[in-house]
C-alpha cells in the first residue's frame, strides 16, 4: 500500500528544512571546507559516503518514525548557541576541525529543536554517525608515523636485519627506507572505524558487543599496518629490491590491508545478533501536535541564535582594513651580528600561504646564524600560520629532513621561554659523510605574544581577534650548521636579539 506523509510531520518538515537550508547558507564557508578536504585528502574521501548513508539509517526508520508526534524543543536552543559560539571561537583561532565540528552539531541540534527529543532519540545513530563527515584526526599523523617506525625497526632487528635509524628514515644493508604519510596507517584507521560503528550498529543489539567491536576495528587496522609496513621492507629486503618497491609498494599495502579488514568483519559477522521483537505492550497514547506559532517560533528563535554569532564575526572582520605587511629584518642586530648576502644552506621552512616572508643571515667573529621570518595578517583556511602544512621539512619532495625534534628552556631577561628545536639532515641517505646538518629554534609571535606551542597560538590569536586587534602573526625560525658549539650560539644569538625580533614584528603590525 502507497504510504503517505502522516499529517503530525506535514507541518514541521517544511520548518526543519529551511532551517537546516538557512544554516548551510550562513556556514556554507565551513561546509565548503569540509567538501574540499573529502576531495583533496585520499585520508577522508570515505566522507563522501556519510550524507547518504545518514538518509538511508533514517529511511529505515520511518516507520518508528510516523508513529510519532513531533514536538519543537526550546530548551534545544540554548546547545544551538553553544555550538555557534564554539564556531565562532573555532573560526577566530583557525581551527578548521573545531569550526566543522560545531557546523555539524548546529545540523544535528536543529533536528532537535524542531522535532524534539522523541524523534530525534529514535533517530540518535544516524545524526551521530554524520559526525563521521568531519575531516578531523590528522594532527594523529606524526604519533603514528612514529610507532610505525618503532615497530618496523624493532621487527627488522628481531628478524636479524641490522638497522640504522635517523627519525623517521632508516638504512638495511639492502637499501634506504623512509616512513611518510601513507605509511602512517591512520587513512586506515579512520575508514576501518567508520566501517566499524556501522557494522556494530546493523549487526548487533547489546551494547557491549557493539563496544568491543568497536575497539577491535580500532585496533586491528592499526597493528595491520605496522605488520604491513615491516613485511613490505621484509619483501623488499629478501627480493633485493624487486618487490615492494615503487608502485606495487602501495599495492601489496592495500591488498594486505584489505585481507585483514574482510576477515575482521567476516569474524564479526559469525556473532550477528537478530532483531529483538517489538513489546506487545499497547502503544502509547500520541501527543498532540505542537501549535502552528509553537512551531515557528522555536524555528525562527533557533536561527536568530545560530546566525548571530556568525554575523557578528563578519561585523569584527569588517572593521580590519590592513593592508599588506612590509616585511624585512634589520641590517644590524645586537651583540654585533650584522647582515650577509650569502645563505647558510639551500634550505627554508616550508611555510605556506604567508603574506610576506624573508630569510637574512647574520654573521659575528666568523660565525653565521640564519633568521627565517614568515608573516600572517588576514588568515584563513588557505592563509594560515598554525596550520599541519606549515612545517620545517614536508614529508614528501624535499632533499631534507627532520631527524629529531623537541623543546627548550631558555633563560632571557624577561624570564624563562619555551622554544621549539630541531635537527635536519640535508640528505636523503642517513650516515653519508658529507650529509649537510642544521639545528634550529622556531618561534611564534601572535601579535606582541611568543609562543611554542601551536594551541597557545591558536588561543592567543582568537582572543587578540575578538577584541579587535587584528590576526597578525609571525614564525621566526633561527638555524645554523650543527658543529661544535651550535647550540650555544643559537640560544645566546636569540638571547641577545629576541627584544629586537620583536620590536622589528611589531613595527610591521604598526604600519598596517
Amino acid at each position: 500500500m502507497k504510504s503517505r506523509l502522516p499529517a503530525q510531520w506535514s507541518a514541521v518538515l517544511p520548518a526543519l528544512a529551511l532551517l537546516l537550508a538557512g544554516v548551510l547558507w550562513v556556514y556554507r564557508d565551513t561546509a565548503v571546507a569540509m567538501v574540499s578536504i573529502w576531495y583533496r585528502s585520499g585520508t577522508f574521501a570515505h566522507a563522501f559516503t556519510v550524507p547518504p548513508i545518514v538518509a538511508w539509517l533514517i529511511w529505515r526508520q520511518r516507520r518508528e518514525l510516523a508513529a510519532q508526534t513531533p514536538r519543537p524543543s526550546a530548551w534545544a536552543l540554548l546547545p544551538i548557541l553553544c555550538a555557534a559560539l564554539i564556531w565562532l571561537l573555532g573560526d577566530l583561532a583557525e581551527a578548521n576541525a573545531v569550526t566543522q565540528l560545531a557546523f555539524t552539531a548546529m545540523l544535528v541540534l536543529a533536528v532537535l529543536a524542531v522535532l524534539g527529543p522523541a524523534a530525534t532519540r529514535t533517530m540518535l545513530f544516524p545524526l551521530g554517525f554524520l559526525f563521521f563527515a568531519v575531516p578531523i584526526g590528522e594532527f594523529l599523523l606524526p604519533y603514528f608515523m612514529e610507532w610505525t617506525a618503532d615497530f618496523t625497526v624493532i621487527a627488522l632487528r628481531l628478524s636479524g636485519i641490522p638497522v640504522y635509524r635517523e627519525g623517521l628514515q632508516f638504512v638495511i644493508p639492502s637499501g634506504n627506507w623512509s616512513v611518510v604519510e601513507a605509511c602512517s596507517g591512520i587513512r586506515y584507521l579512520i575508514a576501518s572505524l567508520m566501517v566499524g560503528v556501522l557494522f556494530a550498529y546493523l549487526n548487533y543489539r547489546s551494547l557491549r558487543r557493539r563496544l568491543i567491536f568497536v575497539g577491535v576495528s580500532i585496533l586491528v587496522p592499526v597493528v595491520a599496518n605496522w605488520a604491513r609496513a615491516y613485511l613490505i621492507v621484509l619483501l623488499g629486503h629478501v627480493s633485493g629490491n624487486r618487490l615492494a618497491v615503487g608502485a606495487d609498494h602501495l599495492i601489496y599495502g592495500w591488498v594486505f590491508f584489505g585481507i585483514v579488514i574482510t576477515l575482521m568483519f567476516m569474524i564479526g559477522a559469525r556473532w550477528t545478533e537478530t532483531a529483538t521483537p517489538e513489546s506487545a505492550a499497547a502503544p502509547a497514547r500520541p501527543l498532540p501536535p505542537a501549535p502552528g506559532p509553537v512551531l515557528w517560533a522555536v524555528a525562527a528563535a533557533a536561527c536568530v541564535l545560530a546566525f548571530a554569532p556568525r554575523l557578528a564575526l563578519s561585523w569584527v572582520d569588517a572593521g580590519d582594513r590592513a593592508g599588506a605587511p612590509k616585511l624585512a629584518l634589520p641590517d644590524r642586530l645586537d651583540d654585533g651580528w650584522a647582515a650577509s648576502t650569502q645563505s647558510i644552506a639551500d634550505w627554508k621552512p616550508s611555510f605556506h600561504g604567508a603574506a610576506a616572508e624573508t630569510t637574512r643571515r647574520y654573521e659575528r667573529h666568523g660565525q653565521a646564524v640564519a633568521v627565517y621570518a614568515a608573516y600572517y595578517r588576514h588568515q584563513d583556511d588557505a592563509h594560515k600560520l598554525i596550520s599541519s602544512d606549515n612545517v620545517l621539512v614536508p614529508s614528501r619532495g624535499s632533499d631534507w629532513a627532520q631527524v629529531e625534534a623537541g623543546t627548550r628552556d631558555l633563560t632571557t631577561d624577561d624570564g624563562r621561554i619555551v622554544v621549539r628545536t630541531a635537527h635536519l639532515r640535508g640528505s636523503s641517505h642517513p650516515g653519508e659523510a658529507a650529509t649537510t646538518r642544521l639545528l634550529t629554534r622556531q618561534l611564534y609571535w601572535i601579535n606582541g605574544r611568543w609562543t611554542a606551542s601551536d594551541g597557545w597560538a591558536k588561543a592567543y590569536g582568537a582572543l587578540l581577534r575578538l577584541v579587535g586587534r587584528g590576526d597578525d602573526a609571525a614564525v621566526i625560525v633561527i638555524y645554523a650548521i650543527d658543529e661544535p658549539g651550535a647550540d650555544d650560539r643559537l640560544d645566546a644569538f636569540l638571547r641577545a636579539n629576541l627584544h629586537a625580533l620583536e620590536a622589528d614584528l611589531a613595527r610591521v603590525r604598526d604600519g598596517r
